[in-house]
């Protein structure tokens, strides 16, 4: 079969032979420091992926990505604001909200909290609030029964269980004969969910009947908005100006990025800092096979100097050495990529037995979100590592290439 001199001759360098065994370990060494590199950084951002996938579900299962509201905190024909949003492509599911900070009490024990007024029957293809009930079940929020549901935090911290009673302070006064004083309603705690620690829904909110909460409010007909969730979470600021400019210049819309958008851009900011500084892995092995080539091209100059009186060209003798450590780059990568795709899917795995093992805990979910580590493959990193430590091998063959090409045959052949 024929074969370009270049690739052949290439090909046949790579061997170990018995005078250069050291030189054939070292190139050994390169490939397997560009495979660990390539391995360490597929895993890596698989495990940020994981974090970022973790956070986004956990805060789109309780929080909508887009709400309608008004400057003023009411809005008062919602229905026909409802039609409009519905209107857009984008839009799955919509439903009405009253919402107010207040305070709760129960006992002697207070705790601010955002009382949120929803329609259980609506809020199903909002949120995931109705899978989340540990006690109680959300369709038992009904009108008129000021029932309430408050986070698994939030309940321990009043000390109250399912049955109990909690007084709620609003900052919405009222005049009686003892003088002006907050609106207050006592609640009858139904239901208690839990969200997940990382950021404060347990802690931080309590749900009750929309009717309920008009009432608590004043807000008569009105509402203080309307969420929406849409197809693609990360259309949400095209799809908040779209209905902005539907609705009108009364109309305020928000979207996720508003609130929660720090903590996904520090993800995506850690990720990327983390493929450049674990890149420098690969770059020592890169380094290494610089050192690799350049110790072939000082051992095999009698053998260049031949190939060049026998016609060779600069050109070929310099795609001998490029063919070399391109063999070199592409097994290190190759391998690295298998490999790191086979840790990255087992990662979790591997963690949990470690930690059973040696019985220690990596993770705590009051830290991290989560006490377990996540990981997600995705196609785009994979070739983006792929094809960086491709490059930098290629560029790491040129200068040992560009040195054997300017081999002088006689200065080479004048001691042999």
């Amino acid at each position: 079969m024929f074969r370009p001199a270049a690739i052949f001759i290439g090909l046949r360098y790579t061997r170990a032979k018995r005078r250069n065994h050291f030189i054939s370990f070292i190139s050994m060494m390169s490939m397997i420091g560009i495979a660990l590199g390539v391995m360490v950084l597929i895993t890596v951002l698989s495990v940020m992926n994981g974090f970022d996938r973790e956070i986004k579900n956990r805060v789109f299962s309780m929080w909508p990505p887009v709400t309608v509201t008004t400057m003023s905190g009411f809005l008062e024909n919602w229905p026909e604001a409802e039609k409009i949003i519905e209107k857009n492509p984008s839009v799955t599911a919509v439903a009405p909200y009253a919402s107010e900070q207040a305070m709760l009490t129960h006992e002697g024990f207070v705790q601010p909290v955002m009382i949120n007024g929803i329609d259980p029957a609506a809020e199903k293809n909002l949120s995931e609030l109705a899978n989340k009930m540990v006690q109680g079940k959300l369709t038992q929020l009904v009108p008129g029964s000021f029932g309430i549901v408050l986070g698994e935090d939030l309940a321990n911290r009043l000390d109250v269980a399912v049955g109990d009673k909690v007084l709620a302070l609003t900052p919405h006064l009222s005049l009686t004969p003892a003088g002006i004083i907050p609106r207050s309603k006592r609640f009858t705690v139904i239901g208690i969910f839990r969200a997940g620690s990382g950021f404060g829904f347990d802690a931080g909110l309590a749900f009750i009947n929309i009717s309920d909460a008009q009432k608590l409010l004043v807000l008569g007909d009105s509402v203080t908005g309307i969420h929406a969730t849409i197809k693609d979470v990360y259309r949400a600021p095209l799809v908040s100006q779209q209905l902005s400019e539907s609705l009108g210049p009364n109309a305020r819309v928000l979207d996720w990025t508003d609130q929660f958008g720090a903590y996904f851009h520090a993800v995506s900011l850690e990720k990327n800092m983390m493929f450049f500084i674990l890149m420098l892995i690969i770059a020592v092995a890169v380094f290494n096979l610089v050192s690799t080539l350049v110790m072939v091209v000082n051992e095999k100059e009698s053998d260049i100097a031949i190939l060049r009186t026998f016609g060779a060209t600069p050109r070929m003798v310099m795609m001998i050495f490029i063919v070399q450590g391109a063999i070199i780059g592409v097994a290190g990568t190759l391998l690295g990529v298998l490999s790191g795709i086979l840790l990255a899917l087992n990662v979790t795995s591997v963690v949990n037995w470690i930690q059973h093992i040696f019985h220690v805990q990596f993770l705590s979910s009051s830290v991290y979100f989560i006490d377990y580590l996540p990981s997600e493959i995705q196609s785009s990193d994979v070739i983006r590592i792929g094809v960086s430590a491709l490059i930098l091998s290629l560029l790491a063959t040129i200068y040992p290439a560009w040195r054997a090409a300017r081999t002088i045959p006689v200065e080479a052949l004048r001691y042999e």
